[in-house]
């Protein structure tokens, strides 16, 4: 399978689910963990701008950072993930991949994508039945871009793409309630 490559000054869609569909979070320390090494790993090359980790999967929206090479990208996820795995692995004295494949990233280019991107993220933990409400859901961004605390997020680029905090919560609702009556009429 040939993998879009990961250049600098971009958006991307990066996700992966566990390996046999098996949980990749056990305990609720493992999503804070996770959420740390992005810091360690990511950050440094790529900005957050939005992210959601499930019980078997995880979203995350970045923006790679200018001037970094390619490689240095890439390098710094595989770092990331291997790191992450081995400990998961270690912790739990399990052995073999993690997560299903090399993780999935798509390109984004395109500014209502990039919206659409954002609210499918957060509304993730509802479309899978984790939450009857995805704003009560504590392992996505949503929370902390609605936040006035400090965050590594790109909260006012975010935020400035719906216009203001207002819309973006709006926006996210009526997305909400365009699935609740297609989820009715089924």
């Amino acid at each position: 399978m040939k993998y879009e490559p990961l250049v600098e000054d971009s958006y991307f869609h990066i996700y992966n689910c566990g390996n046999n569909k098996e949980n990749i979070f056990l305990e609720d320390k493992n999503y804070t963990y996770f959420l740390s090494l992005l810091k360690k790993y990511i950050v440094p090359t790529s900005n957050i701008m939005a992210y959601c980790l499930l019980k078997n999967h995880f979203h995350l929206l970045v923006k790679t950072r200018e001037n970094i090479e390619e490689k240095k990208i890439s390098q710094s996820f595989s770092n990331f993930f291997n790191s992450y795995s081995k400990s998961i692995n270690k912790s739990y004295g399990r052995s073999g991949s993690l997560f299903k494949d090399r993780f999935s990233r798509i390109k984004v280019d395109n500014e209502d994508y990039l919206k659409r991107l954002i609210i499918y993220i957060h509304l993730n933990p509802e479309h899978h039945a984790f939450v009857s409400d995805f704003k009560l859901y504590k392992h996505s961004s949503f929370l902390s871009l609605i936040s006035s605390k400090p965050t590594l997020l790109l909260r006012k680029e975010v935020i400035s793409l719906f216009e203001d905090k207002d819309n973006f919560i709006a926006s996210h609702f009526i997305k909400q309630q365009e699935l609740e009556k297609i989820f009715l009429l089924e």
